[in-house]
């Protein structure tokens, strides 16, 4: 199996999302988190977190990460269908882990 570093982006941060939203949508969102873990569960290495702001980034808008396995891209692309980030107008970047050469 292949990791695979996944960013969840978005036009606000994590921070923002979470101090702007009502306790009940926290709770909802909370739960379409865990129904996609779930569901993902094989593939899920580390569920991962929010994030805070970077102290240095020229790309801003990296509200919070996972890891994940799969065969395959196609095959994450599939367990990554349905991801609550992106059906809240979110985004993601997905980076393969590659093997350090000589390791």
């Amino acid at each position: 199996m292949t990791k695979f570093l996944v960013l969840y982006k978005a036009g606000r941060s994590a921070r923002e999302q979470m101090d702007e939203s009502t306790p009940e949508a926290q709770t909802a969102g909370m739960q379409a988190w865990m129904d996609w873990a779930a569901r993902a569960e094989s593939a899920i290495v580390d569920l991962g977190s929010p994030l805070g702001p970077a102290s240095m980034s020229a790309d801003g808008g990296i509200g919070g990460f996972s890891i994940l396995q799969a065969d395959s891209t196609e095959a994450l692309k599939d367990v990554l269908k349905g991801h609550p980030h992106t059906e809240s107008g979110g985004t993601l970047d997905i980076y393969e882990f590659l093997a350090m050469p000589g390791m």
